[in-house]
Formats: C-alpha cells, structure tokens, sequence
C-alpha cells in the first residue's frame, strides 16, 4: 500500500498528495497511530488550525469543514473556515475543550517546509507547535497530529503563506479529509 519504504517511520508516516492510494496511505497511518495512542472513552476532537484570511494558512480550517460534512458520532471538529481556529483564539479554544473529560486532540494544520516536499502529508505522534513556521509561540497542543506542506519555508513565511496556490491548498484538504474519514471508518468499524 505505502509505495514509499521510508513513509512508515517509528514517529509516523509521510505520504504525497499524488502518491497512488494516499488516501488509503493517509487512512492506514491515521489509524496505526490512533490505535497506539488513543485510550475510550475520551472524546475525540479534531482541532483544524488555520485562518481563511490567508491562502496557505487555510488548509486546517478546510479540513474543518469536510470533516464537519462527515457527520461523525464519535468526534466533534472544531476549526472550520465559518469558525476557524487561530493565533487570536486557540488559547481560548483549548480552555473550553478542558471542561471536556480528557479529550483526545488531533491537530490538523498547514506547514512550510522545503521545495521538495510540498504536497505531502505528515501524520504523527504527539503534537505540533502551531505558528512555529511564521514564529509565533503558541501553545503545543494534540495528541496526533496531521500537517501538510503547503509551501517552501525559510524566508518570508507570511508573503509565502498568502502567496502559496490554493488549487494545492483545496487538493490537500480533499486527500487529508478523505483519508482520515476511512481511518474513522475503519478504526470504529
């Protein structure tokens, strides 16, 4: 399934959005993580960080609203571009989710990262530091986290961010979305 024999790593898995299957790539990652780390009944929650005030940086709150459209019984999402999640609330956001019973978060977010690897998916353990890439110092949060290289990092992030295709921005969200749905399907089947 994963075409890549360096995809499967002991901290997680990366897979491009053109690899062949990487829905399927995505779905089997998601799910080998989730069933090492995740411990019923904990609420699961989907945390999709971005904004849609910047074409590179909307790729978590895409996320958002494909999973919304899933309909799941057994997560909520939060972040989507009607309510995104962002540096101004996330703080915010993360008090709230404390009145839930130790939720388990998986963070979604968009990164940069070098010219090579944009387009590919990062699933992994524990979690991310969002903002890091603009260097803004948020708070880690997730227990399973999923990113995706959106454009190249290093100089500029902000220009780069509002300048990165959203045709890349919209394809990744479709692949990433897509393949956590069949792990959600799987893992609770």
């Amino acid at each position: 399934m994963l075409l890549d024999p360096h995809a499967l790593r002991p901290y997680g898995m990366r897979v491009h959005i053109d690899t062949p299957n990487a829905v399927e790539a995505i779905a089997y990652g998601f799910t080998s993580i989730l069933s090492e780390t995740y411990c019923p009944p904990s609420p699961i929650v989907f945390l999709c960080i971005g904004t849609d005030r910047s074409t590179g940086d909307s790729l978590g709150p895409l996320v958002g609203n494909m999973l919304k459209e899933k309909n799941f019984l057994n997560a909520q999402v939060k972040g989507c571009l009607a309510e995104p999640v962002h540096a101004g609330n996330l703080e915010n956001v993360l008090q709230e989710l404390d009145i839930l019973k130790k939720p388990y978060i998986i963070a979604v977010d968009a990164s940069l990262g070098r010219s090579e690897n944009v387009g590919t998916v990062k699933i992994g353990k524990g979690p991310i530091k969002p903002g890091a890439g603009v260097r803004k110092n948020l708070p880690e949060v997730g227990q399973l986290h999923v990113t995706g290289v959106v454009n190249v990092g290093g100089f500029m992030e902000f220009f780069v961010l509002q300048n990165t295709r959203l045709f890349l921005v919209m394809k990744m969200a479709k692949v990433i979305s897509e393949g956590i749905a069949l792990g959600m399907e799987q893992f609770f089947a």
